[in-house]
């Protein structure tokens, strides 16, 4: 049991295909167009509330050949235009630095001279009142603007309905509404504790209800979650 409590860190890759798209379809679509380098448009911000899944379509998009995932507290040179890199993915731009969202400024101009590299940034709220200098601020809107939408409750419950019944996994009804209001609400910590329940009912040979849900959080959680970042 031991090794199973310690494997709920042990996530999956994000990929497109794994996005709950949710009320989310244009967007979906055009982030696959930015992976195939296929999109007229070549800039892209998404924006939404934290779990909504910037961050797994970023990190999907990073899987793609040509891509550089760049963290709001990188190093400057990861701003650099690289002759190898056509795809430039800025996480988090509320939370640069003055100097980085310098740097960052310099990134979107060079990718608009250069003509064929792509960027897709995130952040909290709209371009328009996103806490940056001016200019960069701009930038952000100078393309393409999602809203990323998160599931309802009902949409979560769903997928992770269809989600175990694809693994063959009977849920009792009260299993999911309880994981829901007692874990991590974003879809990916969801889906990573569905495989786990599935693991520790083939091992204790027991059917998963209530009982076997609170006896896995018990020992895979013994302090309250955090909210994800995304």
């Amino acid at each position: 049991m031991k090794q199973l409590v310690l494997d709920l860190g042990a996530e999956p890759a994000h990929r497109l295909e794994t996005f709950q798209v949710g009320e989310n379809a244009e967007l979906a679509y055009m982030m696959h167009l930015f992976a195939q380098r296929t999109s007229r448009e070549h800039f892209a911000y998404l924006w939404g509330e934290t779990g909504a899944g910037k961050t797994h379509l970023l990190q999907a998009l990073a899987a793609t050949n040509g891509s550089r995932y760049i963290a709001h507290d990188a190093s400057a040179d990861q701003f650099a235009m690289a002759p190898d890199v056509s795809l430039y993915l800025l996480d988090d731009t509320n939370l640069l630095s003055p100097e980085r969202q310098i740097d960052a400024f310099a990134l979107f101009n060079q990718i608009r001279e250069h003509g064929a590299a792509y960027l897709v940034a995130t952040g909290p709220v709209p371009p328009a009142v996103l806490h940056v200098r001016e200019d960069l601020r701009t930038r952000m809107g100078w393309g393409l603007v999602y809203q990323v939408h998160g599931l309802s409750d009902d949409q979560k419950i769903a997928a992770l309905t269809q989600a175990a019944e694809a693994r063959g996994l009977t849920l009792s009804a009260s299993v999911l509404p309880y994981l829901l209001s007692h874990f991590k609400r974003d879809m990916r910590s969801l889906s990573t504790m569905l495989d786990a329940l599935d693991q520790y009912s083939l091992e204790t040979q027991r059917p998963v209800t209530l009982p076997l849900l609170r006896d896995l959080l018990l020992q895979g959680t013994p302090n309250p979650p955090a909210e994800p970042k995304e």
